[in-house]
């Protein structure tokens, strides 16, 4: 089956009642026969019917051998984390989400893990940053805000060779653009908070691993830890996936058009978006996705916080707000939003520019969108030469 088809019938019809919607079993324990003796549940931190179906319908789309839901995609990688010891290293993609970065730098170098930055985008960067210690590389791709995109299928044969772990972040894309687990990927992770469920009403996070054995410590550390799915995030989760494809397909259409109208305008300096020629990694992302995403970044010419401000305060339909994927169109500064906590030197470092906005373009009219961004660009009030006004 193709997989808008292998989508939607990867969802079952209920054996008991045969009802078509998912029940949403909101329960916290389940009656035994006998000590040890049940219907394969026993306590719903441990496993729930309705969780269970969404974990198993997120290894099927990913190709992987098991599948876990968590409380959101930062409760995934911090069970994702706890794979590693002290004395360890992770080999982490250079611009990172401002959460993970914290987490990593903040939290678990206090445990001894160490992760170090990298530019994986390039092969001969991540080659170079092996060390003897590095027993996991963390790719995000495309990246977020930048849309950088890393080669994962040469990248698993670099973690293969040396004998570490491959993670990839696969938020941006889905398994409906593309699945890393065939290209060579141990884990896969998501926040399902964006484009799997769709709808921005929900938090939730998805693991899907490659082995048994990976599989057994990660149940471990989802029953141990607690940080579980509920029932009724689940069954919305799986309630959004349903419609995944119609709404990814309209959103990457859109995202195109909002890119490509983007890269003309004379107030933008720089358009990230793998589907453009221009892109640094174009010919990589056009040969392990099947489309680019609906993720858009610009940053303005004289690169400068306040015009980028005045940009998303000035929007109509894009709406200023942190997060991603939902089906209502929205933007975000992340120089003074969800990158803001990563020190400045790094955000520069990594092509982070203070003028940077990410658009996270929904399923509404493609003219529409471009006309919103139109008359909030054309505030800046561009002079003769297309010399931009710095706002002082």
């Amino acid at each position: 089956m193709k997989i808008a088809t292998q989508l939607l019938h990867s969802i079952p019809v209920d054996e008991l009642t045969g009802a078509i919607s998912v029940p949403i079993y909101q329960t916290s324990t389940f009656v035994q026969e006998s000590p040890g003796i049940n219907k394969g549940f026993e306590f719903s931190r441990a496993n729930n019917p309705t969780r269970k179906v969404l974990e198993n319908i997120i290894c099927s789309l990913e190709e992987g051998h098991a599948g876990f839901a968590f409380a959101s995609g930062m409760a995934a990688i911090d069970a994702v984390m706890k794979l590693l010891k002290s004395g360890d290293e992770i080999m982490a993609v250079e611009d990172t989400y401002g959460g993970i970065f914290q987490m990593f730098q903040h939290m678990f170098e206090r445990f001894g893990i160490k992760a170090n930055f990298v530019d994986t985008s390039n092969i001969d960067k991540v080659l170079a940053a092996i060390t003897p210690n590095t027993k996991m590389i963390w790719l995000e791709s495309p990246t977020n805000p930048t849309l950088r995109v890393s080669d994962i299928k040469s990248i698993s044969k670099i973690a293969k060779q040396h004998n570490v772990l491959l993670v990839v972040d696969n938020t941006l894309c889905t398994p409906l653009l593309q699945q890393p687990i065939p290209l060579g990927a141990d884990i896969v992770i998501h926040s399902a908070t964006k484009y799997l469920a769709g709808h921005t009403d929900v938090i939730a996070g998805l693991v899907v691993v490659n082995t048994k054995t990976l599989a057994d410590q990660l149940r471990f550390n989802q029953n141990i830890s607690g940080s579980i799915l509920s029932p009724f995030e689940a069954w919305l989760t799986i309630r959004g996936i349903e419609t995944l494809c119609l709404r990814l397909d309209k959103q990457c259409s859109n995202a195109m058009a909002v890119a490509t109208w983007l890269s003309a305008h004379p107030a933008v300096d720089k358009v990230f978006y793998p589907g453009l020629a221009s892109h640094k990694n174009h010919h990589i992302a056009r040969k392990q996705q099947k489309q680019y995403g609906a993720l858009v970044s610009f940053s303005l010419k004289n690169d400068n916080i306040k015009n980028a401000i005045r940009v998303v305060n000035t929007t109509r339909l894009f709406k200023l707000a942190e997060s991603f994927g939902g089906v209502k169109s929205m933007l975000d500064h992340p120089a003074t939003m969800t990158h803001r906590n990563i020190p400045e030197d790094h955000r520069k470092k990594t092509g982070l520019q203070d003028s940077c906005i990410r658009l996270s373009v929904g399923i509404e009219d493609a003219e529409d969108l471009i006309n919103d961004l139109k008359q909030a660009l054309d505030k800046l009030n561009l002079p003769a030469g297309k010399q931009i006004t710095v706002l002082q």
